[in-house]
């Protein structure tokens, strides 16, 4: 769990669990009976894995984690609303959690619906387009860039949403600020299972 570890820390450890995820030497921890039964009381996850919905994330599988090592919050697109920052603000500031991992992907349905109602002008309907909403500015974005793939503008939409979870949340603003926490974006590749950074490296 999270107790004591640093941000870098913190970090460290997913990425050493994605490198045992990709090379299928997964050690499944912390996921016995005794420490099942050791968390019945309290919870220090060591990271905030704020992700796309899509089921092919699923976030202890791809970082080799266990029972209380992630707190985890997922949207479709990973679009973030009011009940998103206030989850993501109970991890780091009643928690102590030391990370917060953005990790969107290759391939992204929900940034495809969100390119194709920007090319098309017709908004999907239901509440789908609550999604696709807040998916535009960073399509727009990246059409500004320059970038018009869909997987570019994964990219730009995973530094947008680390760039918004710190400009709207005033809690998160003073835990990175304070070095008590640190944020940082990946993007997963479906295919080969690696999780990459996108923003800078905090270690």
């Amino acid at each position: 769990m999270g107790d004591g570890l640093t941000p870098a820390g913190a970090l460290d450890d997913l990425i050493a669990g994605n490198e045992r995820f990709i090379a299928g030497v997964n050690v499944h921890p912390n996921q016995d009976a005794a420490y099942r039964a050791s968390l019945a009381e309290a919870q220090a996850p060591k990271a905030v894995l704020f992700g796309c919905s899509d089921s092919r994330l699923a976030a202890e599988i791809i970082f080799d984690q266990g029972l209380g090592d992630l707190f985890v919050v997922r949207t479709a697109g990973h679009v973030i609303g009011r009940e998103v920052l206030g989850s993501i603000e109970y991890a780091v500031a009643v928690l102590r959690t030391p990370l917060i991992v953005v990790l969107g992907h290759n391939s992204c349905g929900a940034v495809q619906a969100a390119l194709e109602a920007d090319e098309t002008r017709i908004p999907p309907t239901g509440h789908l387009r609550a999604i696709v909403d807040g998916l535009l500015p960073s399509v727009q974005l990246s059409a500004a860039r320059g970038v018009t793939d869909v997987d570019g503008i994964v990219d730009v939409h995973i530094q947008s949403t680390v760039d918004q979870l710190r400009a709207n949340s005033a809690t998160l603003a003073a835990a990175v600020y304070a070095r008590t926490c640190a944020i940082v974006g990946m993007s997963y590749q479906l295919d080969a299972g690696r999780a990459r950074l996108i923003t800078p490296d905090p270690r």
